[in-house]
This record gives structure tokens, C-alpha cells and sequence, in this order.
């Protein structure tokens, strides 16, 4: 359904809507907001796309002497918050950001991932769609309000209340979402101590980011009115389960086919030769395009075997060891599930590398190697080699090293981004290789 103008204008006075949120989301996939009074006079500047900001105040953005930035709402995803008080309700707009003179900005990330979408259309395809699966902590506060490593539960995977006392606090997530628009799937209590899953419906891939930017948004917000802090860092405690964000995408042609589904595979999976040539792309730049699906120092952490997240770059039809893999789902359903996405990256620049890994595979007709239907974690290094089964890199130091040698994954985030992303990921990594650990202290200071 299309919003307009005049929508927005009527459920402003209908809904007692007092203040407004301008949301655009940073290089590292922060979620930023300018938040202006739903007067008339505000509504007036921001439906004729004359908000602005300073982007010298957000990092990565641009320099102080060019700092004047236009905030261009995208009406469609006008959403007023379920939460208030006595001040009157809250709506927000996610928004694209233009240059003075006019011009998508080039450090947006989701002016960025149009741009993926532009191409996607040249190559003949109408539409993307992603189906994500984010996981996050819910830890204790302490008496200042501030975050514990304490989980406020010990249930497992699928557990029911009483052993998971999150169950209320999920529940208020999903029923917060669902009055918002969201098509909630699946909320449950996931692997480690302290996590959980909402899984919502997929959509195009543009909606779908904007989602997973709300949905982070909404949970943190429920999590606090319950006297918890929900975080989706990748891996906050050792010796349990990291946090992850798997991405199922697929291709739609221009008549509303799923370009992904072909009855007539001779190789039995009912995979289409875009299908494959798009997992061919999408194993080719694996290794390249991690440091953009594992952003943080962190990260890597969670890449580790023993902790059912993915660490060889390989794929297979259900077996849950490879990076990739394609679940049972056929028709419409049929898709591609990325296993290694954590939700600290930044969505708009994963899916769109990911895209843009796709469709040089379809372009160039890349073939995906055999699929490996064996369980990986218990394959030996020389069995790995030798079916040709390569690592996942180590470290943030290691990714950003790799990501600096693809032409089309830079290409897919453009200059200013890939520069500013790289230069900011070197800083981390100086200043986590610097820093002197807990670990460090326990195991070499009455050794040495």
C-alpha cells in the first residue's frame, strides 16, 4: 500500500502525533534520527524533502566544509510507534540522503543498496527478497540501569516459561511489531542461555533492511520497559553461542516467478541455472565480502567451531555445516540461506554486496563447486582441503585485508564507503590489537 502526503497529514491529528522522527542509518548500521515537533510548518519542510542535517557530525560521512545534508523521507515507511506518554505519540520515517545539489549521497547506505537494485533491474530482474533471522541477548541491568552479562533466564533452545523468563518480554516485542505492520513468523527462545529469535515475513530487500533497523529499534525499546538490555553484539559470552543474523534471499522475475525455482534441474534439487549461478557468485566472493557481513572485532569470536555458527566456505541442500545452504522450501519458497551474517552489520551494505556478488555470478556465468551433503565440523583439515573446502578469515584484520582485494565487492559499496568502512575498520582493529586483555593478564602475569 502507497502512503502519501495527505495519509500522513490525516493520522498526524488522528493519532495525536506530537513529535517526529527523521531515521537514516550510518556506515556502521547505527540507526541516527533528527527528531522534529509534527507542526504544520515541520510536516510542510519534511514532505518537500527540505529537512536537513549536519553530516560532518556522523562518522564517515563527509567533512565539515560540506557538511549540509537533505533528509528525503520515503513515505512508505511512516510508521507512528506504539509507545507515548502524556506528550503525545512518536512517528518516524526512514529516510534517503541527498547533497545539496540534488544528488543521492554517496556514503548512504541505503541510497547505496538502490543503486545494487538499479542494476538488478538491468540485468532482468523486478525484485530481491530477504527473509532475516536476527538473534539477540537479553541481560540484566544493574542498580544504575546499566548492562550486566547477567541473562535473566536459563532456558534452551524452544524452551517455554518458567524456564524462560523472557517469555513476556518476547511476547510484548512481538505484539509491538505485529501493530506496526510486521508479519511476525517465529519467536522463540534460541541455543545459549539468554537468547532469543523473532523471525518476521520476508519482503523486498529495501523493506527488509528498513525492518531490520526498526525491529532492533523495538526490541531494545520493550527490553528496557522490562528492566533488560537486549544486545545483538555477535558474541557477548564466552563458551555459549554467538548471535546471528542468516539471510535467505531470492530473485523474482519481471512476471512474479521466483528465478531461483525450476522443476527440470538435472541435478534434482530444483535449483534454476540462475540459482546456481548466483550461489557460484555468492561462493566466489565469500571470503572477500566477510569483513561486510562481520563487521566488528567481536565477530570472530562467534566464527569459531564448536558453536553451530558457519566457519568453511562451502553449501549444501540441508545440511546446516556449510556457509550456505538451500532450504527444503521449493516454489515461491525457494531461496538461498547465508548462514554467516551477524546482526551488528550493517544491512543496507550486506545485502547490498551480497546482491552484487549474485549477479556478477549470473553475469559471468560462475559455477558453484559440488555441494558438500557431510558434516563439516567433523571433517579433519586434509578433508576439508581436499574437497576443496576453504576457512572463513580469522580476524577483522584478516577480512578487511581480503575485502580490499575485490573489485566487485568495492564496486558494490562504492568509493566513499568502501574507503571510509576500511579506514574506520583499521582504526578498531589497531586499538583492539593494542589493548591488553583480562586473558592476557590471567595467563602470563605469574608465568613470566
Amino acid at each position: 500500500m502507497t502512503i502519501t502526503a495527505a495519509d500522513i497529514r490525516r493520522e498526524v491529528k488522528e493519532k495525536n502525533v506530537t513529535f517526529l522522527r527523521l531515521m537514516f542509518s550510518d556506515i556502521a548500521g547505527t540507526l541516527k534520527n533528527v527528531e522534529i515537533p509534527a507542526t504544520d510548518e515541520q510536516l510542510d519542510k519534511v514532505l518537500s524533502n527540505k529537512a536537513m542535517f549536519d553530516g560532518s557530525s556522523i562518522e564517515g560521512f563527509v567533512r565539515i566544509n560540506e557538511s549540509d545534508m537533505f533528509l528525503h523521507p520515503d513515505l512508505d515507511t511512516w510508521t507512528v510507534f506504539p509507545w507515548g506518554g502524556e506528550n503525545g505519540a512518536v512517528a518516524g520515517l526512514i529516510c534517503d540522503i541527498y547533497t545539496p545539489e540534488g544528488e543521492p549521497f554517496a556514503g548512504d547506505p541505503r541510497g547505496n543498496l538502490k543503486r545494487a537494485l538499479r542494476h538488478m533491474e538491468k540485468v532482468g530482474f523486478k525484485s530481491f527478497n530477504l527473509g532475516p533471522e536476527p538473534e539477540f541477548f537479553l541481560f540484566k541491568l544493574d542498580e544504575k540501569g546499566e548492562p550486566t552479562l547477567e541473562v535473566n533466564d536459563r532456558g534452551g533452545y524452544f524452551d517455554l516459561a518458567p524456564t524462560d523468563l523472557a517469555d513476556n518480554t518476547r511476547r510484548e516485542i512481538v505484539n509491538v511489531l505485529t501493530e506496526m505492520g510486521f508479519e511476525v513468523e517465529a519467536s522463540h527462545h534460541e541455543v545459549a542461555i539468554g537468547q532469543h529469535e523473532i523471525d518476521f515475513k520476508y519482503a523486498d530487500v529495501l523493506k527488509a533492511c528498513d525492518n531490520i533497523q526498526i525491529f532492533k529499534l523495538v526490541v531494545k525499546t520493550i527490553a528496557r520497559k522490562h528492566g533488560l538490555y537486549a544486545t545483538f553484539m555477535a558474541k557477548p559470552k564466552f563458551g555459549i553461542n554467538g548471535s546471528g543474523m542468516h539471510c535467505n534471499m531470492s530473485l523474482f522475475d519481471y512476471d512474479g516467478n521466483n528465478a531461483f525455482f525450476d522443476t527440470e534441474d538435472p541435478k534434482g534439487m530444483q535449483l534454476s541455472e540462475t540459482a546456481y549461478y548466483f550461489l557460484g557468485g555468492l561462493m566466489k566472493h565469500a571470503y572477500n565480502y566477510t569483513a561486510i557481513m562481520n563487521p566488528t572485532v567481536n565477530s570472530y569470536k562467534r566464527l569459531v567451531p564448536g558453536y553451530e555458527a558457519p566457519v568453511y566456505i562451502a553449501w549444501a541442500g540441508r545440511n546446516r555445516s556449510p556457509l550456505i545452504r538451500v532450504p527444503a522450501s521449493r516454489g515461491m519458497g525457494t531461496r538461498l540461506e547465508l548462514r554467516s551474517v551477524d546482526p551488528t552489520a550493517n544491512p543496507y551494505l550486506a545485502l547490498a554486496v551480497l546482491l552484487e556478488a549474485g549477479l556478477d555470478g549470473i553475469e559471468n556465468k560462475i559455477e558453484a563447486p559440488a555441494p558438500v551433503e557431510s558434516n563439516i565440523y567433523i571433517m579433519t583439515q586434509e578433508e576439508r582441503k581436499e574437497a576443496g573446502i576453504r576457512d572463513l578469515p580469522s580476524t577483522l584484520h584478516n577480512a578487511v585485508k581480503a575485502l580490499q582485494d575485490d573489485e566487485v565487492v568495492k564496486a558494490a559499496l562504492g568509493n566513499h564507503i568502501f574507503t571510509n568502512f576500511v579506514e574506520a575498520k583499521k582504526i578498531e582493529w589497531s586499538s583492539y590489537a593494542a589493548f591488553v586483555s583480562q586473558w592476557e593478564i590471567d595467563n602470563y602475569l605469574d608465568l613470566y
